[in-house]
């Protein structure tokens, strides 16, 4: 009798990770770049501050992003995808390509 198919951990969590809310447009957004808080809260529309923060943070324990402070007045801090968050944005670029082909605008899930 063959046992059920059982899901790798590593590949459920890599599932929780992405699969939080705004978590996938966050790293879209990073993905051109370093950016401000706000600059990255802009770009993502209906993104309260409060779960951007809470996204960051994740993140950043994570190793997806980093927190770069820069020592100007008045003090700026920038947000960048790490080498692991990078490689994650690039295995998430097919669903762009995917919603380009295929999600009809102001289409709602």
């Amino acid at each position: 009798m063959k046992s059920p198919l059982q899901l790798c951990p590593k590949i459920e969590f890599s599932y929780e990770i992405i699969g939080k809310k705004w978590a996938g447009l966050i790293i879209h957004v990073l993905m051109d770049g370093p950016r401000r808080f706000n600059e990255v809260h802009e770009m993502v529309p209906n993104l309260s501050k409060r779960m951007l923060t809470e996204r960051m943070k994740e993140f950043e324990e994570l190793g997806i992003v980093i927190r770069n402070v820069i020592a100007e007045r008045p003090v700026k801090i920038e947000y960048s995808l790490t080498k692991k968050g990078f490689e994650l944005g690039k295995a998430l670029s097919p669903v762009q390509t995917w919603a380009e082909k295929w999600i009809i605008p102001n289409q709602k899930a």
